[in-house]
């Protein structure tokens, strides 16, 4: 998927065209997240689609649930989302910033590459000579 450690690196478009489907993957990982979780609200607590859409939302991102859980399922299902919702926070972070992180670190790698290239054996300490 990404690109090798001796390859150059790729170009304004292919990168661009690499963040877009890390953005369509993190949109529908962000889409599964939250039909589970307002599916799983309206059937454990019987609350209306939106509200269960409203819930999903508000433990995906963290702030907390707007309503009170009544029934036991509810609150075991409201306590397994939360739990999923963090995992799936940095699943989603990971899959956005995965093509970033690696451009910047493949991009050091050739800059010290190139530096490499510019010191010549001769340059180099006795101790750093090849055959010492």
């Amino acid at each position: 998927m990404f690109e090798r450690r001796n390859d150059d690196l790729l170009s304004r478009y292919a990168f661009l065209m690499r963040m877009g489907r890390s953005f369509g993957i993190t949109l529908l990982v962000v889409a599964f997240s939250l039909a589970f979780g307002s599916a799983g609200y309206h059937y454990f607590e019987n609350i209306g689609w939106v509200d269960s859409m409203l819930n999903a939302a508000m433990i995906l991102t963290g702030m907390g649930p707007v309503d009170q859980m009544q029934t036991t399922g509810g609150k075991l299902f409201a306590t397994f989302y939360a739990l999923y919702s963090g995992i799936a926070f940095l699943t989603i972070m990971a899959i956005m910033l995965a093509p970033v992180m690696h451009r910047w670190l493949h991009h050091f790698h050739l800059e010290y590459e190139d530096e490499d290239e510019d010191v010549s054996p001769v340059s180099r300490p006795p101790s750093v000579r090849p055959g010492s």
